[in-house]
């Protein structure tokens, strides 16, 4: 792709973002803006589906999506001056949803105050610059073994939602009967999204949950009530987290595996962003900091709101491609979900079989990184594997972290490898460790 011809922008943009030093112009970060909107917009359905199945007010999550993604992406953009978005994270908000409320008997407010605290976590370990220390601890196998976990974790939560698998007393799981249209649209919006995405198509995801959407009007008995209103209120789930419960219950299993996730997950994807779009100096993003801080922000910010864990978007690489490479383009991004609080009633009606295909195609990304893997080496890749599919197969991702953590370090301890494992790896592994023998579930 050309690198756009710098033209004359306004001297208080130009001053805020350095459009000519970055090689852009106001058109240019705009457009980008709109290419990485569309790409990340299903999040706006998708969010208040999960967490309404925790008993979360959808309309109330609705607004409260809509307004941390905006926050977020614009404190990332003029704050750190990156075109990256900010949103609440897929995986992330399963856990919230399915593991810790629904699972473990959770309240929703006590599953906020717990999201408060790792944002507090996460804060903090970027304000005093540990981030480094954390990152460098976790062996990268593990990293990749937690992102394709998490994946298949969104694998078994779309296909069941879809109706495409379902519980059986003899086999634990089984197909669903194709036959009914939940299971069939979802199939059909699948591949829709795939095919789309892949001949380029800007906002295929989106694409393809609206279109399921309009399908359930006429084979699914879905009820049209319009496209545009004046959003919800907030207050059902505004200030309504509990810190004090979440301080009292599971504080190990659900702060900790919200605070790993969501630093390995701001991490990565800020890497690869900044990567993509020519911004690291020395292989190091200048900014860093400035950005891990946004991003932390938006996290508490987001549970005092009421949603899950806010995280850096991959899908902000489309619009650097699409030439966006300063802040200029998140703040874009952000004025955009702004204007989407007005289409609270489109949003109430997409049912969950039509967010269960993004669901599967950002499942079936996320396994793409286990490619990464060292697979000639066993005490690197099994305790990957075992990360992985226990996430899916335990239903959670915290006990997909700690089987991989303990694994990794008895191998590595048993096969004399041991001075290849960091101490955080045996620090964390020991906290999983205590945590199966002495504390309940």
């Amino acid at each position: 792709m050309s690198t756009p011809t710098p033209t004359t922008s306004p001297p208080w943009l130009e001053r805020m973002f350095k459009l000519q030093a970055h090689g852009t112009t106001v058109r240019t970060e705009l457009m980008a803006g709109l290419t990485t909107f569309l790409t990340m917009a299903y999040i706006i359905f998708v969010n208040p589906t999960i967490l309404g199945d925790a008993g979360m007010p959808k309309g109330a999550v609705f607004v409260a999506t809509c307004l941390i993604a905006a926050l977020g992406t614009l404190i990332m953009g003029l704050y750190a001056n990156y075109p990256v978005a900010t949103a609440p994270g897929m995986g992330l908000n399963a856990y919230f949803a399915y593991v810790v409320v629904l699972g473990m008997g959770v309240t929703w407010q006590v599953a906020l105050g717990a999201v408060f605290i790792s944002g507090c976590l996460f804060l903090a370990v970027s304000v005093f610059r540990l981030r480094e220390v954390i990152i460098r601890g976790v062996p990268h196998a593990l990293r990749v073994g937690i992102t394709a976990g998490i994946g298949m974790f969104l694998a078994i939560i779309a296909l069941k939602s879809s109706g495409v698998i379902a519980a059986s007393p003899a086999t634990l799981v089984t197909l669903g009967d194709l036959h009914k249209p939940p299971a069939v649209l979802a199939i059909l919006g699948f591949f829709t999204i795939v095919v789309l995405d892949c001949l380029k198509v800007r906002g295929a995801i989106l694409i393809g949950i609206l279109g399921v959407t309009v399908l359930s009007f006429f084979f699914a008995g879905n009820k049209f009530v319009g496209v545009f209103d004046m959003p919800p209120s907030i207050a059902p789930t505004f200030m309504q987290l509990d810190i004090q419960g979440a301080l009292g219950v599971g504080l190990l299993n659900i702060v900790l595996v919200f605070f790993l996730v969501e630093l390995f997950d701001a991490t990565g994807t800020l890497m690869a962003v900044a990567k993509r779009a020519g911004l690291l100096v020395d292989g190091k993003m200048d900014r860093m900091n400035k950005a891990l801080l946004a991003d932390s922000g938006a996290i508490f910010a987001g549970s005092l709101l009421g949603t899950s864990s806010t995280t850096a978007y991959i899908e902000s690489a489309s619009g650097v491609q699409a030439g966006g490479r300063t802040g200029l383009t998140a703040v874009a991004v952000s004025v955009l979900f702004l204007a989407c609080m007005f289409i609270a009633p489109l949003a109430g009606v997409v049912p969950a079989y039509a967010t269960a295909p993004a669901l599967l195609y950002v499942a079936c990304l996320m396994l793409r990184e286990l490619v990464e893997l060292n697979w000639d080496e066993t005490t690197e890749v099994v305790p990957a594997a075992v990360t992985a599919l226990a996430m899916p197969l335990t239903y959670s991702i915290a006990n997909g972290l700690a089987f991989g953590f303990i694994s990794y370090a008895v191998l590595k301890l048993f096969t004399g490898k041991y001075r290849e494992a960091h101490p955080m790896v045996w620090i964390i592994a020991g906290i999983f460790l205590f945590k199966f023998a002495y504390v309940s579930h």
